[in-house]
């Protein structure tokens, strides 16, 4: 069995060339703590950026999934955690993925189609719906919804502002 070895030269020829690929992305940099904005409705939240997970997921409750016209939906409730107020939402389920939690037990979760604004950026991202009411942050974004703009950076937060453009040409109303 033949051992592969790295040289500094060769360690520092690969680091280079990452970062001259992700130069020429023009991605952001993040903070793994970031404020977000739930387009519809409104809301403003915190969002921990985790590129350890592939899908992003919200804190919802009251999550019940049934079927009309043939379609797959999920009817749930988002609160703001800052006012108390309660948004209920109704999307198409897009799918229902299986996670496997740190401590080995499985879970399934609707996936749905959520609008938020991050960095200035609206983004129509996949997320999970799950009870996160234990975790902190109502909103953690996964590496498939910051990979087209992002880089994370672990040692900050709070590295950029929500605020996003309202559809239109910001003249009126669309």
């Amino acid at each position: 069995m033949m051992k592969s070895t790295f040289t500094t030269a060769s360690l520092l020829a690969l680091f280079l060339a990452a970062g001259a690929h992700a130069a020429t992305r023009d991605l952001l940099i993040l903070g793994w703590i970031e404020n977000a904005h739930l387009v519809d409705p409104g809301m403003d939240l915190k969002a921990k950026l985790d590129t350890g997970a592939e899908t992003s997921s919200l804190d919802a409750r009251i999550i019940k999934k049934f079927r009309k016209s043939g379609k797959r939906w999920v009817r749930f409730a988002v609160s703001d955690r800052e006012s108390g107020e309660e948004f209920v939402f109704v999307r198409e389920r897009i799918r229902t993925i299986g996670i496997v939690q740190h401590d080995g037990s499985r879970q399934t979760r609707p996936v749905v189609r959520m609008s938020l604004c991050i960095a200035g950026r609206t983004l129509s991202t996949e997320v999970s719906l799950i009870d996160r009411s234990e975790f902190i942050y109502p909103l953690l974004l996964g590496r498939s919804a910051l990979a087209s703009f992002a880089l994370v950076d672990p040692a900050s937060t709070f590295l950029s502002d929500p605020d996003c453009e309202p559809p239109g040409d910001g003249t009126g109303p669309p």
